[in-house]
């Protein structure tokens, strides 16, 4: 069902990349949350920053802390990074699948691949809300709540800061405005409207998710996707208007850090998912957060 290893938060930190696609897609998008997202790649210097604390002493015991609630399976934390985990997996193959199915759709040479693929809009837009359903489940393993707090999550979203705003960026333009446009709450909506239980159960993420998601069949666990889709859509709406975002401007400001040709714009949205873990990264970042700021308060 994923990755569990033996290795603790502080090593999945410091081994976070300082470079790369996933790093340059995250500062591509300083222009929505100007200098409120910092790269954090080392435990340690996290650990100062989270509790503005310089005693050593004091640093190690809230570090000891924060790594054995982490190993404790009992808390929710593990599963949270391996739902974040398995989101950037399943996008490798998502964005693969996108990808040769705009390329079909674009050179009647290769129509035959239209019997290997699936619409890329409605695997994408099913995407989107997957992983909106895998933040708000990662959401409740981590402050330890239900798995149906919608109105909880909807709260905490509005709340959201630094490596959590930034994911959640990330989602509304690179899983939402790039590969879908404006419409892509809208056809986030559709796209669940349509889709039966049998068909969720095909879907790739889905099945790697499946077992963290409340519900005992596949049409209760569609709902609660349908019904976490619906509760945050008003807050997808605002975060766009609040910053006036539109796929253009995602576009542009990538440019400055990825070259991105108006050749293959089309392309872009799967090019995305193949080449980043924005999930991942940023998930890492905001486990090791929740865990320092927890263990201050228990130490």
């Amino acid at each position: 069902m994923g990755f569990f290893s033996s290795k603790s938060i502080d090593d999945y930190v410091d081994k976070l990349p300082t470079t790369g696609i996933t790093v340059s897609a995250m500062k591509a998008l300083d222009f929505v949350m100007p200098g409120e997202w910092e790269n954090f790649t080392n435990f340690d210097h996290l650990t100062r920053t989270v509790t503005g604390e310089s005693d050593e002493e004091f640093l190690t015991l809230v570090k000891d802390r924060a790594i054995e609630l982490y190993n404790d399976k009992s808390e929710g934390y593990q599963a949270a990074m391996n739902l974040y985990w398995l989101t950037d997996k399943s996008d490798v193959v998502l964005g693969g699948s996108a990808f040769m199915d705009r390329i079909s759709k674009r050179f009647s040479i290769l129509s035959f691949l239209d019997k290997f693929t699936i619409d890329a809009d409605k695997a994408q837009a099913i995407d989107l809300t997957l992983k909106l359903t895998v933040e708000l489940i990662a959401f409740t393993k981590i402050n330890g709540i239900p798995g149906d707090s919608f109105s909880d999550f909807v709260k905490a979203l509005v709340e959201y800061g630094s490596e959590s705003k930034m994911r959640m960026a990330g989602l509304v333009c690179y899983d939402g405005l790039v590969p879908l446009g404006p419409d892509f709450i809208r056809l986030g909506m559709d796209a669940l409207g349509k889709l039966t239980p049998d068909q969720l159960g095909q879907n790739n993420t889905f099945r790697k998710i499946n077992d963290y998601i409340p519900g005992g069949d596949n049409a209760s666990k569609l709902g609660f996707i349908q019904k976490g889709f619906d509760s945050t859509k008003d807050w997808m709406g605002s975060f766009v208007g609040t910053h006036n975002l539109t796929s253009g401007k995602v576009v542009e400001s990538l440019r400055k850090f990825v070259d991105v040709s108006d050749e293959y714009l089309d392309y872009l949205g799967g090019f995305i998912d193949m080449t980043t873990n924005y999930y991942e990264h940023t998930g890492t970042q905001t486990l090791a957060a929740r865990l320092v700021e927890r263990a201050v308060n228990e130490v």
